[in-house]
């Protein structure tokens, strides 16, 4: 079992940066891929980044890259979810999740675990 909490959400204006921590409980988290997803008001959940268990490959979505990373450390038992550039339309409600079978997913129905989420307002 792996409880996941995110937090560094906030409001900011466009062009800044914020920094998503996704923390998680439980020993075994290095044995978990994590994804972060999104969602905005009155739209459907979407993939944003994952990285592997021991965080050597990543994979972010078109939208994010060259703006947004992502990263962990397996010895605090947290992922990062660095967030530069930032537009309006990124503004969304920011989750992480884990897998324990996953490669980089861009599916949800793949991953085990999910946190409750951390709101991100990008103002223009």
């Amino acid at each position: 079992q792996v409880q996941l909490v995110e937090s560094g959400g906030g409001l900011v204006q466009a062009g800044g940066s914020l920094r998503l921590s996704c923390a998680a409980s439980g020993r075994t988290f290095s044995t978990y891929a994590v994804g972060w997803f999104r969602q905005a008001s009155g739209k459907e959940r979407e993939f944003v980044a994952a990285i592997s268990r021991i965080g050597w490959s990543t994979k972010l979505s078109d939208s994010v890259k060259g703006r947004f990373t992502i990263s962990r450390d397996n010895a605090k038992n947290t992922v990062y979810l660095q967030m530069n550039y930032l537009k309006p339309e990124d503004t969304a409600v920011y989750y992480c999740a884990a897998g324990s079978s996953v490669v980089l997913s861009t599916v949800q129905s793949e991953y085990d675990y999910w946190g409750q989420g951390t709101q991100v307002t990008v103002s223009s």
